[in-house]
């Protein structure tokens, strides 16, 4: 940063031909820089979607999961069976 400040510093010549210099080439740059990033932007948001999926399979599945154990938990406590049997046979 101190470079760029120090190339300004009393100078406006160098400071409005970096200015012009920037605006010419900008329109050139800008086009070429995003078509090389954007196959790399496009593989990132490919692996954002993927990662959304498989968390979203996984909390599916640890959902039923729970939801098992929950109905087998009110089935033991509907049919009278107490939950320290299991415990005391283990």
């Amino acid at each position: 940063m101190a470079f760029f400040e120090d190339m300004f510093k009393g100078n406006i010549a160098t400071a409005l031909l970096v200015g012009v210099g920037t605006a010419v080439l900008a329109p050139v740059l800008v086009p070429a820089v995003s078509n090389l990033l954007r196959p790399a932007a496009k593989a990132v948001i490919k692996g954002g979607i993927l990662a959304y999926d498989k968390g979203r399979e996984a909390m599916a599945q640890m959902s039923e999961a729970t939801s098992d154990l929950t109905a087998e938990a009110r089935a033991d406590i509907s049919s009278g069976e107490s939950a320290a049997k299991p415990a005391a046979a283990a």
